[in-house]
């Protein structure tokens, strides 16, 4: 490992995060066994064992120290309401910019139990300002939620313009819960897919840059965590019975993702599938995913609405106050 690799951002190998980890579907459901829940796509060489988690995890914060400076910019161009760049034509892999001003950033996460979404948003939209983050978890509906659409709730839950948004689950627990344990009419999830589909291309078209993200794990890493929650007494908040009766569901799970993953991966919200058995390139992969992702909205700070050199004469005569 080179020294500047310890303070310089380290482009990932063999193409984008977002190109090598974008699923591959043609409507049809996405084939997750042939992704490999312990490989690491895009990861440089960096040494072996500790060596590469520890480089990761170094990668992670530098990274997360640019995200803080996007998402700043973000804020500042909504605040100021400037005007977004014109929208970048749609291609598998690569960002979009929606039309008006840019907006909002929202990352989507999905996964199985245990899949590490709590701790992907610990140690990677952490990296940002609290004061600039939007994150919402979804767990069974309320009576009240009940009474509504099923997306009435999360159109609730989107983060304000300026704000980057997390949702820790989210719209897609409607054909997922909601299927394996037959909560509603099959034709009724089904019908789902295309209002998904909808509901975020006006979300694009509104100006909210959407990323979907399934961390994907193994059922024996899955166990394993699951045994940590049981055996340590700090984690067992984390546990809940359920967790073994969804755990008793994994292919039913498994083939909802899939299709799932498949009818609702579009090129204006892109589906992505980051392998999660190992924790520390998890955050990496989606570190970079939004990082270059923020890159493809050309962000930039607002040129200022006042005159500046008049405004320092100002304060410079004293006239300003104080």
């Amino acid at each position: 490992m080179r020294a500047d690799e310890e303070t310089e951002i380290v482009v990932p190998a063999g193409g984008s995060v977002r190109q090598l980890l974008r699923v591959s579907s043609d409507g049809g459901p996405v084939d997750l066994g042939a992704v490999d829940p312990r490989s690491t796509p895009g990861l440089p060489a960096a040494g072996d064992g500790r060596g590469r988690k520890v480089w990761a995890r170094r990668q992670v914060e530098l990274i997360g120290a640019g995200l803080g400076r996007q998402q700043e910019m973000l804020f500042a161009m909504a605040a100021a309401g400037a005007p977004a760049a014109p929208a970048s034509t749609p291609s598998r892999g690569g960002a979009r910019l929606g039309r008006g001003r840019p907006g909002r950033v929202l990352l989507v996460l999905q996964a199985m139990d245990c899949g590490g979404k709590d701790g992907t948003v610990k140690r990677v939209a952490g990296a940002m300002n609290p004061l600039g983050l939007h994150i919402r978890s979804f767990g069974p509906p309320t009576r009240q939620e009940l009474r509504h659409d099923f997306l009435w709730r999360i159109r609730r839950a989107l983060p304000p313009p300026g704000y980057v948004g997390v949702f820790n689950r989210s719209h897609y627990e409607d054909v997922l819960v909601a299927r394996v344990d037959a909560l509603v009419p099959e034709r009724t999830w089904r019908s789902r897919y295309d209002q998904i589909n909808a509901f975020e291309r006006e979300l694009v078209d509104g100006g909210v840059t959407v990323v979907k993200v399934m961390l994907h794990i193994s059922r024996d890493e899955q166990a394993r965590r699951l045994a940590q929650r049981l055996t340590d007494p700090t984690k067992h908040w984390k546990y809940q019975p359920s967790d073994l009766d969804s755990r008793a569901r994994w292919d039913d799970y498994q083939a909802a993702y899939a299709e799932a993953l498949g009818r609702c991966d579009t090129d204006a919200a892109p589906w992505f599938v980051v392998p999660a058995d190992r924790k520390w390139y998890r955050d990496w992969a989606v570190a970079h995913l939004l990082r270059e992702t923020f890159e493809g909205l050309d962000l930039g700070y607002p040129a200022a609405g006042f005159d500046v050199e008049r405004e320092l004469q100002r304060l410079a005569s004293g006239s300003g106050g104080g």
